[in-house]
């Protein structure tokens, strides 16, 4: 996730670590390749398992790391500053773009901010998990209690989408297992553990993904019937499509536990050091709210529609990455930066302004 919008620096507020650059980046070009291949799922299976794939760890990387910056001690006049313009007002302008362009294409006008278009749903949840963390990280078991939440919310026909409501719980989770990660101190010893002893661990986390590769592959068709992709969305409740039994939750408690197991193979993975993409991380927010634009005309033809043929699905890999590519180059974060992280200092009140400023 973004140090600029989804989470609060640790002690040094302008120094940036290349690990956690690296996993920003990573995660948003896999979310961006989620996005891209998503009408090729349909008709091929080698689509629908490489999706299958991508959405059992990227949702929960990207939260967890988002967990991972979040501050918990009590809000003060930065924080609540940043919150609107980090997260509100970005909000309310993409879903005000998003609906005219629904307007221009359908000929019908809904401004509807309960309902996030697409993407949107992501600013809502961040918001409400920054909110409620502080309260959330008093209880004795914060992570068991997310989880029961998480749970608990697929069984409730009154949690739906408004103020994407089902999603925010259903991924709170992993939210709390990235303040988890940070509490207990494992990046420090990980990041100074010797080169020889780091390559055990990916050694076995790539044991691990091939491993969950080729069950996907092999289990195409079960998965399909078994609507296992539903679950990986976290946005209904289990009857809304046809899992009515009182079990319908330990589906979603092992999918919970899929992902925290991958997103640390994950993390084991991702280089330590500064790389050719290390300085885009501090962009990510900028991809996930503008990649959609480029992906919005190929969802909305039929260009994509019942095509089976592999190279239409490494086509729209290379273009995802190339995208989130190149929505990290620092002229769009010049461009963009009044809309998605706008300093709207005219609506604050000069002593609001001082005490955000203030150290």
């Amino acid at each position: 996730m973004t140090v600029e919008t989804a989470a609060a620096r640790p002690a040094h507020p302008k120094r940036r670590v290349p690990y956690w650059d690296n996993a920003r980046w990573v995660a948003i070009a896999l979310v961006v390749v989620g996005h891209a291949i998503l009408k090729l799922i349909a008709s091929s299976d080698t689509a629908y398992s490489t999706y299958l794939f991508i959405y059992l760890f990227h949702v929960p990387v990207f939260v967890s790391v988002a967990g991972y910056f979040a501050k918990t001690g009590p809000p003060n006049a930065r924080q609540l500053k940043r919150l609107l313009t980090d997260i509100v007002f970005p909000y309310f302008i993409f879903e005000t773009v998003w609906s005219l362009i629904n307007w221009a294409v359908s000929g019908t006008l809904s401004l509807d901010y309960a309902t996030a278009s697409w993407t949107l749903w992501f600013l809502i949840a961040l918001g409400i998990w920054r909110v409620v963390m502080p309260y959330l990280v008093m209880l004795r078991y914060p992570l068991i209690f997310s989880i029961v939440l998480s749970v608990g919310v697929g069984y409730l026909g009154s949690i739906d989408s408004t103020l994407a409501m089902s999603r925010t719980i259903g991924l709170l989770p992993f939210f709390v297992f990235g303040w988890k990660i940070r509490r207990s101190g494992i990046t420090e010893r990980w990041l100074a553990l010797r080169t020889a002893v780091i390559w055990r661990w990916r050694a076995a986390s790539i044991v691990l993904f091939a491993a969950v590769a080729v069950t996907l592959t092999v289990g195409i068709g079960t998965w399909r019937d078994l609507l296992i992709r539903r679950f990986l969305l976290y946005d209904e409740q289990y009857d809304s499509f046809g899992y009515e039994q009182w079990w319908a939750g330990a589906v979603r408690l092992l999918m919970l536990g899929i992902g925290m197991l991958l997103t640390v193979a994950f993390l084991t993975l991702i280089p330590r050091r500064h790389t050719f993409f290390t300085a885009w991380g501090a962009a990510t927010m900028y991809i996930y709210l503008l990649h959609s634009f480029f992906l919005y005309p190929i969802r909305e033809s039929s260009i994509l529609d019942k095509q089976t043929n592999p190279l239409w699905l490494i086509g729209m890999i290379v273009f995802a990455v190339l995208v989130a590519a190149l929505l990290s180059q620092r002229f769009v974060r010049k461009i963009f930066h009044p809309v998605i992280q706008p300093d709207a200092s005219w609506l604050f009140r000069k002593e609001a302004l001082r005490a955000a400023a203030a150290p």
